[in-house]
């Protein structure tokens, strides 16, 4: 791997040693790159959502926004490229080789950093996925440059760095990360933080393609056979269009079948805050906030839940919030479009019965549209 421009002395550590002025070699370094997360044929809805973001970073900078494609020599890459395109990106880059058709960290290292060093992007945005973050650390790493890791929001400064906000000390502060000495700026954003931009069809535009300079033989891990996961009742928050939820306001384990009485009642999908999964009341994959799930649902329930920071990073883009808490001050209400007070115990049973009254099989999919 290239490490030619590498070489220069880092600042020295603490505040004396950052610098607003970027070194030289690295002025050089231009536009806004979107990793475009592909796994067996399938673009990741995030990469979507990083374009739109990307889009508003490139726009600011008045560079271009490009997309980056690695995968397998195939119909998947080419339909990848073209939904790129179709969510905003102005190029796409490609690196096709068949040691890209399953997710290794090795291959995939080498392509991006390879394409990053080649091709000098000022900014790199990568989902915060389970291949992002694996991929995200390592490419960081390698190319020795700084890396803000699950982002809820970017924006350029007025010395035109990315500003890269997150959440800090347990969700309790957020705080803004600049790398300022150092190329390309790097960052990770979970899936559904940033809204989904609108597609729209046009023509393939300009394509760059780079050949994966790396053999079989020079790889550790080997693929030995795909088991995909067939567990049907894995939970699909971050893209539900309605979630209910439940905290420790309802008391007991027991209690939270009423969150999925009411969810099965409206079509929605159900989940809860963090004490629920910490008391093994409901599993990992339904814990919605800063250590679990972000949504951006149509329609949030949540019934007996307090709203701590943590909880309100995951669920503020949401579109309408409807809290229901039996304490007035609870900080849910702080965001929470529409609050009622009352014990959700004794409240979530009759708004289930209304619900199933008001709502035939057939129209219960009109509170998502």
């Amino acid at each position: 791997m290239s490490t030619a421009n590498r070489e220069t002395p880092r600042p020295a550590a603490g505040r004396a040693g950052i610098k607003k002025e970027l070194p030289a070699h690295f002025k050089d370094y231009r536009h806004v790159w979107v990793f475009i997360e592909l796994e067996r044929g399938e673009v990741h809805p995030v990469s979507f959502e990083l374009l739109g973001e990307g889009r508003n970073l490139a726009d600011k900078l008045q560079v271009q926004l490009a997309g980056v494609v690695l995968g397998p020599p195939g119909e998947a890459v080419g339909n990848a490229v073209a939904e790129a395109f179709a969510y905003g990106a102005d190029l796409v880059y490609i690196a096709e080789a068949p040691l890209l058709a399953d997710y290794r960290n090795e291959p995939f290292t080498k392509a991006l950093t390879d394409l990053v060093d080649t091709h000098k992007p000022e900014i790199l945005l990568l989902g915060a996925t389970t291949l992002g973050r694996d991929l995200a650390g390592s490419v960081a790493t390698t190319l020795q440059t700084g890396l803000t890791a699950d982002c809820t929001e970017l924006d350029v400064d007025t010395d035109s760095s990315l500003a890269a906000t997150r959440p800090t000390f347990g969700g309790s502060l957020l705080c803004t990360i600049y790398t300022l000495n150092f190329r390309p700026q790097m960052a990770t954003v979970r899936p559904r933080v940033m809204p989904m931009p609108q597609r729209t069809d046009k023509p393939v535009g300009r394509v760059i393609r780079h050949k994966l300079s790396l053999a079989e033989d020079e790889i550790a891990t080997k693929v030995l056979g795909f088991l995909p996961d067939n567990q049907s009742a894995k939970a699909n928050l971050a893209y539900a269009d309605v979630v209910v939820a439940g905290g420790l306001g309802l008391g007991a384990a027991e209690n939270l079948q009423l969150v999925k009485n009411l969810a099965r009642a409206i079509g929605a999908e159900h989940g809860c805050s963090r004490p629920l999964v910490q008391k093994s009341w409901m599993p990992a994959d339904r814990q919605i906030g800063q250590t679990g799930k972000t949504i951006r649902p149509k329609l949030y329930i949540a019934a007996g839940i307090s709203g701590a920071v943590q909880h309100r990073v995951g669920v503020e883009g949401a579109d309408l919030i409807v809290a229901i808490n039996t304490d007035p001050n609870a900080p849910i209400f702080d965001f929470a479009h529409l609050g009622i007070v009352t014990d959700a115990i004794r409240f979530l049973p009759a708004l289930t019965e209304a619900f199933t009254r008001r709502l035939s099989p057939h129209s219960r999919d009109k509170l998502a549209s």
